[in-house]
């Protein structure tokens, strides 16, 4: 059986996709799981650092750039992305995360 550390170096940074509704706390859940209340860094497909206030206007409508990296400094070993909410029942929302899973898989 592996070790967390042997898993650790071997992976180096673990992405993990929070899947659900729009403004339903996900990211306050991963604050919670980070042992933070600051607020996620926001990089693009690139690590490009995403200005929080350039997409602070579509976070809060419920929308969010799946592509886009979300680290917390406090754990920055983790990879977050925000899937746009599905409570619309868009297929184009569904296809979208899809892809994105089955490009990284």
């Amino acid at each position: 059986m592996a070790l967390p550390e042997d898993i650790r170096e071997k992976f180096g940074r673990f992405r993990i996709l929070v899947v659900g509704r729009a403004n339903a706390g996900k990211t306050t859940l991963l604050q919670r799981v980070c042992n933070t209340t600051e607020k996620p860094e926001i990089f693009d497909r690139e690590g490009n650092k995403i200005d929080t206030a350039l997409v602070q206007s579509s976070r809060d409508r419920g929308y969010h750039n799946i592509e886009n990296e979300l680290v917390f400094g406090s754990n920055p070993a983790f990879v977050f992305h925000d899937s746009c909410g599905f409570e619309a029942g868009g297929g184009d929302e569904f296809k979208k995360m899809k892809e994105f899973v089955l490009e990284r898989a």
